[in-house]
Parts: structure tokens; C-alpha cells; sequence
């Protein structure tokens, strides 16, 4: 396997992220944990597919969408090259993230979905947001964390508990669909949206080549 060769290294207010570079593809690492690398991108992009699939088919067109975590940048990209969506907001809360793509390394993934008019980058902690912003969304497309059993700090823990949920479903309109990327799936994440109120509560996977699926987590708000 080819060495990683380490582009920027930042410490911010979360702890330490990493951007590397493993032969054409790049990685990034927070604190030590491997989040997500170029390589593939499949379950990054069915988590913006499921979520409009989900929706009512007559919402759609124009529909309104929130991705929780820029990463390298392929659900913003899915989402942004389908004209269904309309305003597409992402919330990244490392700046060294957004610097990345908008004038580093990741700009060859993002840079037309960043021109894109519909696009608003906001960096912001994606807990605090949905707790005090009054915005709401047609579909919260969720990958901050490895999954609802493996957050990156332990700050995002409280997305998944009962309270983070209702925040969840409090930015949704009615009818409208939570998506939760994991790297597995997750039975007890499932009860969980249901006991928060949550209906059609289902689970997409995506084969790997090693190991347990990817999963999307699917629940649509009454």
C-alpha cells in the first residue's frame, strides 16, 4: 500500500484534522480517526439520493436540503448536479475543511458546487445549528461521524440522543426526510428515530469490500 503523504495539518478548536494524499486519492483524519477518503464515494452519494427519493414526489422539484459535513465534498457535488434540488446548505464547522475545497487540494471535487448559486457553506457546528437556527429544510443529510455508535468527538453524541433528534425534526418540514450516513448499521439508531416520533424508518446499505456495509439511516418526519 502507498505511503500517505500529509498535505496540511491544523489543531483547531475540536482538535486535530489531517489532509493526506495516498497516491491520486485524499483522506482525511480528525483527531487520529480515519473519517473518509476520495477513493469511492457510493454511500456519500445515495445519502443525497435516498433522501429526495424519499420525498413526496411532488416535493421534489425546488426541494430544500441541509448537508451536515462538508468532507471531501461528493454529497455536495451529487447534490448540486441535480437540478430537482433547491437551496443546498452545508455546514462544516473546520475551517481548514472549507479552505480545502475553496482553494486547496479538494477544489477540483467541489469547485462548480461551490459556484453553484443554490450553495451556502456555513461554518458552523451542525449540533449548534440545528438547535438555534429557525431555517428549515425539506431534507438533513447527515455525516459528521462515522456513524450514530462512532462520533469523531464526543460533543456530537447529543445529535443522536432524543434531544438532538427532536432538533432534528424541528428543522424538517412535515414530510420531510433525516438521512444519517454510518459505517454500519445500526439497529439500535433505528429505534431510536422511532421512539423520537420518526415513521418509515428503514435502512439502505452499500456493500465494501471488506468488512460491514455502509449504511444511510432513512426516517421521514409526520
Amino acid at each position: 500500500m502507498t505511503s500517505p503523504v500529509t498535505l496540511d495539518r491544523r489543531e483547531g478548536p475540536y482538535g486535530e484534522v489531517v489532509l493526506r494524499r495516498r497516491a491520486e486519492h485524499y483522506e482525511i483524519i480528525a483527531n487520529g480517526t480515519f473519517l473518509m477518503d476520495t477513493s469511492d464515494g457510493r454511500s456519500e452519494r445515495l445519502l443525497i439520493d435516498a433522501a429526495l427519493a424519499a420525498l413526496p414526489e411532488e416535493s421534489r422539484t425546488g426541494a430544500s436540503v441541509l448537508i451536515g459535513g462538508l468532507g471531501v465534498g461528493f454529497s455536495l457535488a451529487h447534490a448540486a448536479a441535480d437540478p430537482r434540488w433547491g437551496r443546498i446548505s452545508v455546514v462544516e464547522r473546520e475551517e481548514a475543511i472549507i479552505d480545502w475545497h475553496r482553494g486547496g487540494p479538494l477544489a477540483a471535487l467541489s469547485g462548480a458546487a461551490l459556484a453553484d448559486p443554490r450553495t451556502v457553506i456555513l461554518h458552523t457546528d451542525l449540533v449548534a445549528h440545528l438547535r438555534t437556527t429557525t431555517d428549515t429544510y425539506d431534507a438533513l443529510c447527515l455525516d459528521i461521524d462515522n456513524g450514530p455508535d462512532w462520533t469523531v468527538t464526543e460533543d456530537n453524541e447529543s445529535l443522536y440522543s432524543p434531544e438532538g433528534l427532536a432538533a432534528c425534526a424541528a428543522r424538517l418540514n412535515p414530510g420531510g426526510i433525516l438521512a444519517v450516513w454510518s459505517a454500519r448499521p445500526s439497529a439500535d439508531f433505528e429505534d431510536s428515530l422511532r421512539n423520537a416520533g420518526f415513521s418509515g424508518v428503514r435502512t439502505e446499505e452499500i456493500p465494501v469490500a471488506r468488512g460491514v456495509p455502509d449504511a444511510v439511516h432513512l426516517a421521514v418526519r409526520p
